[in-house]
């Protein structure tokens, strides 16, 4: 079970500390996980929220899920406040050295920490009581694997790229909820809809292929991100069809997972034009030859 810990409170046991953002979760943080796991003892991170212009990649719910699953046993989550921006290095270090019990602190070379990122590990390694493992940049083709350049894959809907570079793959997390009554109910089609959590940051609108996992299981399907202009509706949510899925998720807990960008959100002539697309498209989510974009 991951421990939740918000600023100010500790964890008691023996364990090995990450430092980072980790908004993004990528393969290069995945190798500081794997760092851990030689020391033999408990292993958790910090994790910021409101440090990435135009918002994070993952909201820190989302995050805790992706933590639980590479097996950490707590998370330290921090607000990117004023106050935390104005945090002297010194300070911010004494802070976690007081409330862990470290046996060691793990970061990346590029991890900077404290006003001004004064801090540096360089810096860390003089003051810390315990030893500190700084980690290489992971690159790809040359190019160092950064949360920037998953926001630019992100942008452009290039969902494969992503995907080869997060741990455990793109998705947006919600509990959903009831819709106008309107769209693919109407034409066959019943979908689900959450909210694009406001701090998250933006996917590219348009329809994708994917997976939606549900407490029943995970099911193939259609997702759109935006409005639904053929019925006047100009509210952007991810609205969801779910293929071979019956039954009630009003209020569950769903995790979109988008993996394939199909085409972007239009207007159709008709419901009936609409209903001729979406069979195109569930037909290319199997693997048919449906229309591209």
């Amino acid at each position: 079970m991951l421990k939740v810990l918000s600023r100010g409170q500790g964890y008691n046991y023996p364990c090995v500390l990450l430092l980072g953002g980790f908004d993004g979760m990528h393969v290069g943080h995945r190798s500081l996980v794997r760092a851990a796991e030689k020391y033999g003892c408990a292993a958790g991170l910090t994790s910021m929220r409101g440090n990435k212009r135009g918002g994070n990649v993952f909201t820190f719910p989302e995050r805790e899920y992706i933590y639980k699953n590479l097996g950490l046993d707590f998370v330290y989550e921090i607000d990117f406040s004023e106050e935390f921006r104005n945090t002297p290095p010194e300070k911010f270090a004494e802070e976690l050295f007081s409330l862990f019990s470290l046996r060691a602190v793990i970061c990346g070379e590029d991890f900077r920490f404290g006003k001004a990122a004064a801090g540096t590990p360089q810096y860390l390694k003089k003051i810390a009581p315990c030893p500190v493992e700084v980690i290489p940049l992971m690159r790809e083709g040359g190019e160092k694997v950064a949360t920037s350049r998953m926001k630019e894959l992100i942008s452009s809907g290039n969902m494969a790229d992503l995907n080869r570079f997060l741990c455990g793959g793109y998705f947006v997390q919600g509990t959903v909820e009831h819709g106008r009554g309107v769209g693919g109910k109407t034409l066959g089609f019943p979908t689900v809809n959450i909210t694009f959590p406001r701090d998250k940051f933006p996917v590219k609108e348009g329809v994708y292929g994917g997976t939606v996992q549900t407490p029943s299981g995970e099911y193939p399907a259609i997702v759109n991100f935006g409005a639904r202009p053929t019925f006047g509706v100009e509210e952007s949510k991810v609205e969801a069809y779910l293929d071979g899925f019956s039954g009630d998720l009003y209020g569950a807990l769903i995790r979109v997972y988008p993996k394939e960008y199909y085409r972007p959100v239009q207007k159709f002539p008709s419901a009936k034009e609409l209903e001729r697309q979406l069979a195109r498209d569930v037909k290319r989510l199997h693997g048919g030859q449906g229309e591209k974009a």
